[in-house]
């Protein structure tokens, strides 16, 4: 895979903000890769849907940067990522931008809930983004790994039909900046903590395959 220049750049800072994870949230990861792992062990294949209230912006940083590191480790044609809400909005403007900034191209149709194609590669397909209900028909119905990555939608859904696995893993809301001087550098804080910690998964999830 040839990431375009800019997504190289925020590689490096992947790999350089890895080993200042905190322990007790690489332990969490960890746990997630050793999922993944299985799933793939027993099926060859294992799909992620990253679930927020409104999948509009951490879900959306999730199925993202999740797909782009699971590319780039050479897990392209057995992880596949997704995303979805207890609710449907859109993928918000402002998280858009963030990931435009970090390296993506990216091309979003008008209207009220908008699609978003997502290139990081020439050599790759786009990764596709709008905002849905996590068990919408775009989605794997069953068998997939449920990433909950607010923590509105995991205490509002102690049960997430056909998860068969699940893993708390929330991010602070960026939206707490909108319309604030803020507004950039929060998004971009948030976007590249998700990123890192993805990147660390798919890392680990590597380090076992090759162990």
């Amino acid at each position: 895979m040839n990431p375009y220049s800019d997504l190289i750049k925020t590689i490096e800072y992947f790999r350089e903000h890895s080993s200042s994870i905190p322990q007790e949230r690489k332990t969490i990861l960890e746990k997630l890769a050793t999922g993944i792992k299985s799933m793939l062990h027993s099926s060859e294949q294992a799909n992620l849907i990253f679930i927020c209230t409104h999948n509009s912006r951490r879900s959306h940083f999730g199925q993202v940067w999740a797909h782009f590191a699971a590319a780039y480790h050479g897990f392209a044609n057995q992880i596949h990522t997704f995303s979805g809400g207890t609710e449907a909005t859109a993928f918000h403007p402002n998280a858009i931008a963030a990931l435009s900034r970090a390296g993506f191209q990216i091309v979003t149709a008008p209207g009220n809930n908008p699609t978003s194609t997502l290139k990081f590669s020439d050599d790759e397909s786009p990764i596709t983004c709008f905002s849905k209900v996590y068990n919408d028909p775009y989605n794997p119905p069953s068998d997939f790994i449920a990433v909950m990555t607010c923590s509105d939608a995991d205490e509002n859904c102690p049960y997430i039909h056909g998860a068969a696995q699940r893993y708390t893993i929330t991010y602070e809301d960026p939206k707490i900046s909108d319309g604030t001087p803020l507004e950039s550098t929060t998004y971009d804080e948030r976007s590249l903590q998700i990123g890192t910690e993805m990147w660390y998964v798919m890392d680990v999830l590597n380090s076992i395959r090759n162990s």
